[in-house]
């Protein structure tokens, strides 16, 4: 059977469809696992798409041999594929408060049965189409550009769930296009009405919410008044009946209550909430200091602030929902309008990158619990990171200070210290880098609550310039009021943790001897709240009591990131070992096709390294999460189809020009990896318009060049033995798992810089078998599959 030429169009609208509602579900699903269940299953989403589309073109020679004509089985697949991603959905949102082993078990398969079969529609598309695969692949890389460009409209505009049911009517449609090019008037009408009730499904399920959240995280959703998706969270407005107050709850797990009090009339315990409470010590120590208030939530920061007598409050909130939506638009009345008093100057971006922008300076800034414990949708390849909490964090932070400035920094308090004596070290870190030699005079530390489950807050104080007697008498009068511990004061002999450090005469071996982790933290390695110390790291993951406070909300990532590389490494063998079983006596015999394989994993884990890297550097520097997702993986995605669309023209089967290729992209990561930091830095104070055309300058060459390697190869292998191809393409896919989860830990444990070196040398292993397996120009066609070959 020879299709006419015209056939091509309707087949690459297919192919970028199919990748477009591939990637679009990935990612929404990553925000969905977030509130459902915690932010560490946004890494299990991730390995389970990659883990499926592996598998599925493994299948995909099992499919190669069924009846009918290719277009048919791949319009029957993307059918199927529409049903498979409402039937995951549905098990995801039905599971109720306790949820075991096996029903996570369940989770697991169903949430793959889409990748599965998306792997083996594009794996057939890819080996039928080899005689034009680099045009293929271009809109393969362009249809997943596309997927992670509608993924913030789509979650801002209908929420996830229903960005979800949006994936499968892109199936839907698919599957009426190919039917289309089978002549199949049944297929095409068929898909054609699936894609139609799922729209109106869609439009149903919007305006009175039928598949949302029910439960999560082991609880019931009660009290909700009103709910809204977006890119960062699912926010959750919800009525506290027995307190008499509303609440702003983040994917069904932190919380900001919303300040309601009439500030020119308080009663005795609203005066003590507002002037008397342990966050208000920055304010006790600088009573109506300018302030610079990141995450402000529900207001509760800013009005403490103006209630010492502050005039001129700055507060940056990152979540528009919460700053404008909620704050400003829908409920302001629950707030009495405080973020449109004339003192308060709102703000919706990323703190951090406020900072580094910002000419002004000031007397406090302020961060009260602020955390990233709910994933973004770039936090699919992200631990809990934070840039708000990192030595050079610190350092802008003092350098926006004025002479008698100070920054207030609240987190959890245990026992051991974790958290909290961490800050110390970033404190003597950035103090010494603008000057400061005496740590000890910069700090003071008060504690709140008793040290059982989440009941303590350590607030830590970081002064510009050493305290005086006059401030310490000030915060010693907050500690008596509010029932504070004094843990730190400067010129008081109090041994403890806190001291033993700020005293300590060589601070990084104090580091280094101390329990957990507390080492200071750069840009470069951000993961603040992950304190195993990597001594450490397998007793932890076998011997870590669960009922500890910090265990499950943040260092229960560190062994399931372990389980999840275990798990990449048995899904890529799997992958690896699966088509011998599958072809039999139709694998090659000549030595030269097996051991060019590998190539196509070190590509794989190269580019997925490479790509988490820069999603992490760039999130400083556009300002938010979502902004660097779609910067780096739109960048990326576009350049590489382009430069697959070009390689049949640049490299042609040039061995000498893909060997150049390939050190070509090792070289450009090196450079990015060296350039990056300063560049960045230099340029943070730039509209971010600008700053998103900037990030495809400086990605776009590197991923034209990236595109490349894959249909070169893709195309070599397929002259020397065609039953490779799909096998090729899962290896691929099935390495970007242990990619994924590869590049979390050398984030981890060495860097961010370093993990983009890491994915260029990937490149020169590629280049290495390159250099190494001899092409054989000896065709083995594929016997016994109707292999289809296309009109050119």
């Amino acid at each position: 059977m020879k299709p006419a030429p015209t056939h091509w169009r309707e087949l690459y609208l297919c192919v970028a469809l199919t990748t477009l509602a591939t990637l679009l579900l990935e990612l929404s699903l990553t925000r969905i696992f977030s509130v459902v269940f915690y932010y560490h299953f946004a890494f299990l989403a991730i390995s389970i798409a990659l883990f499926g589309l592996g598998l599925g073109g493994v299948f995909s020679y099992v499919v190669a041999n069924w009846k009918g004509s290719l277009y048919t089985r791949l319009g029957r697949l993307s059918a199927v594929n529409s049903f498979s991603v409402v039937l995951a959905l549905t098990v995801i949102l039905a599971q109720k408060n306790d949820v075991t082993v096996w029903d996570y078990a369940l989770i697991y398969f169903t949430t793959a049965l889409p990748f599965f079969f998306s792997g083996a529609i594009v794996s057939l598309a890819i080996s039928e189409t080899m005689e034009r695969v680099n045009r293929v692949y271009f809109f393969d890389l362009l249809g997943a550009a596309g997927g992670c460009v509608l993924l913030l409209p789509l979650l801002d505009w209908i929420g996830g769930p229903s960005t979800v049911v949006a994936a499968a009517i892109f199936f839907a449609v698919a599957a009426a296009v190919w039917h289309s090019m089978a002549d199949s008037v049944v297929g095409r009408a068929g898909s054609v009405a699936l894609a139609l009730v799922l729209v109106a499904f869609l439009t149903y399920n919007y305006r009175h919410p039928f598949l949302e959240p029910r439960h999560a995280k082991g609880q019931t959703l009660a009290n909700e008044v009103w709910t809204k998706w977006n890119s960062f969270s699912r926010i959750a407005l919800v009525h506290q009946p027995d307190q008499g107050r509303y609440s702003i709850k983040i994917d069904a797990d932190a919380q900001t209550d919303i300040f309601n009090y009439d500030l020119s009339s308080l009663t005795p315990s609203e005066y003590r909430d507002v002037h008397l409470d342990a966050f208000c010590l920055a304010y006790a120590v600088r009573p109506g200091a300018k302030a610079l208030i990141i995450g402000p939530g529900g207001g509760w920061d800013v009005a403490r602030a103006l209630a010492s007598g502050s005039r001129d409050i700055t507060a940056v909130e990152i979540n528009p929902i919460i700053s404008e939506t909620i704050m400003q638009e829908r409920f302001p009345q629950l707030s009495r309008n405080l973020y449109s008093r004339p003192e308060v100057h709102v703000h919706t971006e990323d703190g951090r990158s406020f900072v580094r922008r910002s000419t002004d300076t000031y007397q406090v800034i302020q961060a009260t619990l602020v955390d990233t414990w709910a994933s973004t949708a770039a936090g699919a390849f992200a631990l809990s990171e934070n840039n708000l909490y990192t030595t050079d964090a610190f350092r802008d932070y003092l350098t926006h200070l004025t002479d008698d400035g100070l920054i207030a920094i609240t987190r959890w308090g245990f026992v051991p210290p974790r958290e909290s004596l961490r800050l110390i070290s970033l404190a003597i870190d950035a103090l010494g880098q603008v000057g400061e030699v005496a740590p000890a005079r910069h700090v003071i530390v008060g504690r709140a609550g008793k040290v059982e489950g989440w009941g303590a807050t350590d607030t830590v104080l970081v002064s510009r310039k050493p305290f005086s007697p006059a401030d310490i008498d000030r915060a010693r009068g907050l500690f008596a009021a509010a029932n504070m511990q004094a843990v730190y004061l400067p010129g008081v002999d109090a041994r403890n943790e806190f001291y033993d450090l700020l005293h300590s005469p060589a601070p990084a071996e104090y580091q280094r001897n101390y329990t957990f982790d507390i080492s200071p933290v750069s840009d470069n390695r951000p993961f603040f709240f992950y304190t195993v110390q990597p001594r450490d790291l397998w007793t932890f993951i076998t011997t870590a009591s669960h009922t500890a406070e910090d265990y499950n909300a943040v260092n229960k990532a560190v062994p399931l990131l372990f389980s999840l590389m275990g798990i990449s490494v048995v899904a890529t063998a799997l992958v690896l070992l699966a088509p011998p079983l599958v072809l039999g006596t139709r694998l090659p015999r000549q030595p030269g096709v097996r051991g060019f394989l590998p190539y196509f994993l070190f590509i794989g884990a190269g580019y997925i390294l490479i790509e988490v890297a820069l999603i992490q550097k760039f999130v400083l520097f556009l300002g938010s999460p979502p902004r660097a997702l779609v910067g780096v993986i739109f960048s990326m995605l576009v350049s590489s189809g382009l430069g697959s669309a070009a390689s049949r023209k640049l490299l042609g089967k040039d061995e000498g020009r893909l060997i150049k290729a390939l050190g070509g992209v090792a070289i450009l990561a090196s450079l990015l990896a060296v350039v990056l930091s300063s560049l960045l830095t230099a340029l943070v104070w730039l509209p971010w318009q600008v700053k998103m055309a900037l990030t495809v300058l400086l990605i776009a060459p590197m991923g034209f060049v990236m595109g490349m390697p894959f249909p070169t190869a893709l195309k070599r292998l397929e002259e020397w033995h065609a039953p490779s191809v799909r096998w090729a393409w899962s290896l691929n896919a099935a390495s970007s798992v242990l990619g994924s989860v590869g590049a979390l830990v050398c984030a981890i444990y060495m860097g961010l810089v370093q993990t983009l070196i890491i994915g260029g040398l990937f490149y020169l292993a590629a280049l290495a078998v390159v250099a190494r397996v001899r092409f054989n120009p000896v065709a083995a066609p594929e016997p016994g599959t109707g292999r289809v070959v296309l009109a050119k």
